[in-house]
């Protein structure tokens, strides 16, 4: 995982890209064809995985975390700013003022994205079990660690509803889970809080 305690002038930054729904990909395509690849680092949208249960099934699913954004790493804001201008699918580059320029996340808003991605693109789903009293603990995965940012799990549905700082405000994400060991008989695996 990357030393969060860098100095974020010695390494890329963060930036928040909001574009149209469902035109995450598309976008990103965009940037790669049109902007000087000098100018980033890397250009992507995180996925979730999940698992969902069609028919009976439970099959893995791979979702967007954060549907209509795409993130950019990149070392300097106003080149990457001149550069994105050119890109015509962009709705709206993010930040925290009026100005000219769009700002990087936040570091503490780096860190959560780049624990439950463990530095890549995706978040994996957590391993939880469940105690007598409907205890859930989270044994693996990137939900460990984070527990006080977790509001709620659906066991029966194997999300976990996580409460995040994005962009400024509270931001609720699901998270995939897996309930690998339960113990004692009256169990309910509807969901508790952590």
């Amino acid at each position: 995982m990357t030393d969060l305690s860098m100095d974020t002038e010695e390494k890329d930054r963060y930036y928040v890209i909001q574009v149209a729904p469902r035109a995450e990909a598309n976008t990103e395509a965009l940037i790669r064809a049109r902007l000087d690849a000098r100018l980033y680092s890397r250009c992507f949208h995180p996925l979730r995985h999940v698992r969902k249960k069609f028919r009976g099934q439970w099959q893995d699913i791979h979702e967007k975390l954060l549907p209509g954004y795409v993130f950019l790493t990149a070392p300097s804001a106003p080149e990457l700013y001149e550069g994105l201008r050119q890109v015509p699918a962009l709705t709206k580059l993010l930040g925290r003022n009026e100005g000219n320029l769009f700002v990087s996340l936040l570091p503490e808003e780096i860190q959560w994205l780049e624990k439950v991605t463990a530095g890549g693109d995706e978040v994996r789903i957590s391993l939880v079990t469940v105690s007598e009293g409907d205890v859930v603990t989270v044994v693996d995965g990137p939900l460990k660690d984070l527990e006080g940012h977790v509001k709620k799990i659906h066991l029966h549905r194997r999300i976990a509803e996580v409460e995040v700082n994005f962009m400024g405000r509270k931001t609720v994400i699901h998270l995939g889970i897996e309930l690998v060991g339960k113990t004692g008989e009256n169990v309910s695996v509807v969901g508790s809080l952590l």
